[in-house]
């Protein structure tokens, strides 16, 4: 099941004023599903609102079989990126599917994927046929490697890793060690003055303006970027194991390795088409799906990262509307990266901030660059919280 509605309707927001969205901006989920599903129990939250983005975790969420996924974007081609996944979930094979997502390399020539393509193109929107008719060269180099954000960072893994470390020592980052000797392989291999000098120069709030993230998305941000994701990702190096991390590796190799976001895990895949029925989506803002159907309650709220992108006023704005469409103690879950979000002391006796198990979540996070993951509840009738 799905409905669209026209792009036009949906560019009335405040980022849709300052920033480009004709464009693929998220070829991929950049948030951890595991934790996220670990939050939105399936027994718990049977009806869920999802930021669409590239339609990964929209799909993640499908998995244990809610009762109903409603995934939104402001973005039309966020949306073609959604409809091209669930058509191919519906319409191929596991092997077939990473194959024309470009999860795995073609076989022969990656004509195969335009061949795969049309077999999905009928299950399309006209809007989704046309952009993706349009972006015929996209799908020949597989879709997840062609946002504007992947993009960016597959030219780090291509051109600037190599200038900082040899192959052999990339290779040698990824290999499976315990905590100490990762630990040990960071401060007496790694950790070059080249990798601190152009990492935080490739990370830059210039650079990714430039190259990775549109400079509208940065009108709130706070510090200094490149240094609070340096140290995140010396975590990441260390305190995680790299073995495991589908996002990490990605920004090391420039694709896909050994690990795979939820979604796209072998043993994912038929639970996911099982229920696809069960999602729909619309191209609106969250605020505008919200302010249109004031009937619709929800028991779990996957908001990505959206609430950095506005002001301090427009975000309380519209989690005053998140509340309305919440069913008791629903629960709402969101990351930030660069601009500090997070329940405002005014709405203490309406919704309470689960700190603790959000810190105890973040600190396994695979998307290990953002900093905080926030999960907030929504109080019953008759609950009061101190």
């Amino acid at each position: 099941m799905h409905e669209t509605t026209p792009e036009s309707s949906s560019m009335n927001t405040e980022i849709s004023r300052r920033a480009d969205f004709s464009q693929l901006r998220y070829a991929q989920c950049w948030e951890d599903a595991d934790l996220l599903l670990r939050v939105l129990a399936p027994m718990r939250y049977h009806r869920i609102f999802s930021i669409a983005s590239a339609g990964d975790n929209t799909l993640a969420l499908l998995a244990h079989g809610p009762e109903r996924v409603v995934a939104v974007d402001l973005s039309a081609v966020q949306i073609a990126a959604l409809e091209l996944r669930v058509a191919a979930y519906r319409r191929l094979d596991y092997p077939a599917a990473m194959q024309l997502l470009g999860v795995q390399p073609a076989d022969q020539s990656n004509e195969q994927r335009l061949d795969l393509y049309a077999l999905c193109r009928p299950l399309l929107s006209a809007s989704s046929q046309t952009y993706w008719d349009d972006h015929a060269a996209d799908i020949r180099a597989g879709v997840v490697a062609q946002g504007r954000f992947e993009r960016y960072l597959r030219l780090f893994s291509r051109r600037i890793l190599p200038l900082i470390h040899p192959a052999r020592v990339r290779n040698a980052l990824l290999q499976r060690r315990n905590l100490v000797a990762r630990c040990k392989f960071y401060t007496t291999v790694w950790d070059t003055w080249r990798w601190r000098l152009l990492f935080r120069v490739f990370f830059s709030r210039l650079v990714m303006g430039r190259l990775g993230r549109d400079p509208a998305f940065f009108r709130y941000a706070e510090g200094d970027i490149a240094t609070g994701l340096f140290e995140r990702t010396r975590n990441a190096l260390t305190r995680l194991d790299p073995t495991h991390n589908p996002y990490l590796q990605w920004i090391l190799l420039g694709r896909h390795g050994s690990a795979l976001p939820f979604a796209l895990r072998p043993q994912n895949f038929q639970a996911i088409r099982r229920h696809l029925n069960r999602l729909e989506w619309h191209t609106l803002a969250a605020e505008q799906y919200l302010a249109e159907t004031k009937s619709e309650k929800f028991d779990g709220f996957n908001l990505s990262n959206i609430f950095e992108y506005m002001s301090l006023s427009a975000y309380h704005e519209l989690l005053e509307q998140l509340i309305g469409a919440a069913r008791p103690n629903a629960r709402m879950v969101y990351w930030n990266l660069l601009a500090p979000r997070r329940r405002p002391a005014e709405f203490a006796n309406r919704v309470i901030s689960l700190d603790n198990l959000a810190a105890t979540l973040h600190r396994q996070d695979h998307a290990f660059f953002y900093s905080a993951l926030v999960i907030e509840q929504v109080a019953a009738p008759g609950q009061t919280f101190t």
